[in-house]
């Protein structure tokens, strides 16, 4: 994987003056993620970040970037910090981050309206930034802690859009409950991998999206 990440990036970009987007990533760490689907989740952010487009749209827009794993009530964890973007070399480093990641958590439940509520008080420290957006993962509805359409409000007042992939494996039809019950904000939408498998593709897909608001042509794919 190192050697996908050193030899992902084609050229050095040059960033835009100002922050365009502070994007925290946001992985599902519950009890109905495996082992083997935890590495898919974290090896395909990684390859999705130094995809070619994916990383010059991050460069392009002086992204800031920070990761966070997520379970049940009271387990969320923000373990990557706000990492400014203004070259390639950022991006790989930070995919670097985001492979070797130790998991936090195993055994615990499915507390999507708490990771939506911790981001607020992150996306507060990077005010220069023009849009504040949290790419959240899952592959469950939530069934602990603060409901997500309760962080709503809290949301709206920050400015925060908040976008999914949904991974729906174990529950079919579990798109259908992101786009009713977990997205919301300015152009939110939601993406679905069938399968844990089909992750990595579809994660470089929204990516791609959410930093270049590219709708309509990747809808039309």
């Amino acid at each position: 994987m190192r050697g996908v990440l050193l030899t992902g990036i084609i050229c050095l970009s040059t960033p835009a003056a100002g922050c365009d987007v502070a994007l925290m990533l946001a992985v599902d760490v519950s009890g109905s993620v495996d082992g083997a689907e935890y590495r898919i989740q974290m090896d395909g952010l990684a390859q999705a970040l130094v995809d070619p487009t994916v990383t010059a749209a991050l460069v392009a827009g002086n992204a800031r970037l920070a990761l966070m794993q997520w379970t049940g009530s009271g387990r969320q964890s923000v373990v990557i910090h706000w990492v400014e973007i203004a070259n390639d070399n950022d991006v790989v480093g930070f995919a670097t981050q985001v492979q070797q990641q130790p998991r936090l958590w195993r055994n615990f439940s499915t507390a999507i309206g708490e990771a939506m509520a911790l981001s607020v008080a992150y996306f507060a420290l990077v005010p220069e930034c023009k849009r504040f957006v949290l790419d959240i993962s899952g592959d469950g509805e939530n069934n602990e802690g603060r409901v997500p359409r309760d962080v709503w409000d809290d949301l709206a007042t920050a400015d925060v859009t908040v976008n999914a992939l949904v991974i729906e494996e174990s529950v079919p039809g579990l798109t259908a409950y992101f786009e009713s019950d977990v997205i919301t904000g300015v152009d939110a939408f939601a993406v679905t991998a069938n399968t844990f498998k089909e992750y990595p593709e579809q994660i470089t897909r929204k990516l791609y999206r959410e930093l270049t608001k590219a709708v309509a042509h990747l809808e039309g794919q």
